[in-house]
């Protein structure tokens, strides 16, 4: 069964002086300010950006997708501890992930657990996401 979750973004203003809010639609949990700022200097000063976002939204699938592969072979994890950073570069974009696990397993050696790590990246869904079609719908109001 298919879901969609969604989420909704308003900004007012030009980049460098406007400002905008993100909403969690799907779950109620919350509004989040955003504003160029926030990608773009070194502390966020409690607002955030789509990289922080994006490195919510990859870290829990990927600790989604390890805990799973592990499970699957009979290596439930006591626990997973990802941590994701999301690089922003003005004038590039984003120009990296890094995603940072520290995980208790029992039964697994270090390689064998760098091994699941692998194949996580490589399938959860988010990671997937970054290289899938995007498509567009546009309506304008005067």
């Amino acid at each position: 069964m298919a879901a969609t979750r969604t989420a909704k973004a308003h900004w007012e203003g030009s980049l460098l002086e406007g400002a905008g809010q993100v909403a969690l639609q799907s779950s109620g949990l919350g509004t989040f300010d955003v504003t160029w700022a926030a990608r773009t200097e070194p502390e966020a000063s409690g607002r955030t950006s789509p990289e922080e976002l994006l490195g919510a939204a990859h870290s829990a699938c990927f600790s989604m997708a390890l805990s799973h592969a592990l499970a699957q072979a009979g290596n439930p994890p006591a626990a997973l501890d990802t941590q994701a950073d999301v690089t922003f570069q003005p004038g590039e974009g984003i120009t990296g992930i890094k995603l940072t696990v520290v995980g208790n397993v029992p039964g697994l050696t270090a390689d064998q657990f760098a091994e699941f790590a692998e194949g996580a990246k490589k399938n959860c869904p988010v990671s997937q996401a970054l290289s899938a079609p995007i498509t567009l719908e546009v309506s304008f109001t005067a």
